[in-house]
């Protein structure tokens, strides 16, 4: 199915829809997908064991035991997610670890996680990060405002001015977050049919 027609009208299926789109993402970058999303190849294998149980991994995702090789700045963007989850269980550890990777591509971080647009990443925040996302009162881009709270949470000061509307950055921590999802454009390219995600190596 297409991310178009998915059915998120319950948090079950907006779940598997996100997720399929973070490794549809991954996916379409080519490499490990383990790599590219964030999660170490046993995480990876079982997420699909219970979300996907009908799609097979290949490649050198198969390689079970192999770790994710985070950097410092995943590693704080993920422990500031996990620090504030609002659900238990697999899929909010899962979704922090695999939006910290995402965070480090250069789109909009719906662009880059493979959603449809942001009002699905502000649910997606605010149904597995309740706490963290109440906090983007101004409606920040999500990337900025990470980093933001990291910098509070470190007692550092981010900002040179003390309103964000005096500041010459605010263009790029507010505004305009619309485009064309990954998937359409792929879509449209006739890139990508309307099939299931299908997981790949390199």
């Amino acid at each position: 199915m297409h991310p178009a027609d998915a059915d998120i009208s319950n948090d079950s299926g907006f779940d598997r829809h996100v997720l399929a789109c973070i490794l549809a993402a991954g996916v379409m970058e080519g490499g490990r997908l383990f790599e590219k999303v964030g999660l170490s190849s046993d995480d990876l294998a079982a997420l699909f064991k219970q979300k996907f149980p009908s799609v097979r991994i290949k490649g050198d995702d198969l390689l079970l035991g192999s770790k994710r090789d985070d950097n410092d700045e995943v590693t704080m963007v993920r422990d500031l997610l996990l620090a504030r989850r609002s659900t238990e269980g697999d899929t909010g550890r899962w979704l922090a670890a695999m939006i910290a990777r995402r965070v480090m591509e250069p789109s909009h971080l719906w662009a880059d996680l493979g959603l449809r647009n942001r009002g699905e990443l502000s649910r997606l925040l605010n149904r597995h990060f309740g706490p963290l996302a109440r906090r983007n009162v101004n409606n920040m881009r999500w990337k900025r405002f990470f980093y933001r709270m990291l910098c509070e949470d470190e007692g550092l000061i981010l900002c040179t001015t003390p309103m964000c509307t005096e500041c010459k950055d605010f263009n790029h921590c507010f505004g305009d977050e619309s485009g064309e999802s990954r998937m359409a454009d792929r879509r449209r390219d006739g890139l990508l049919a309307p099939a299931a995600p299908v997981a790949g190596g390199s």
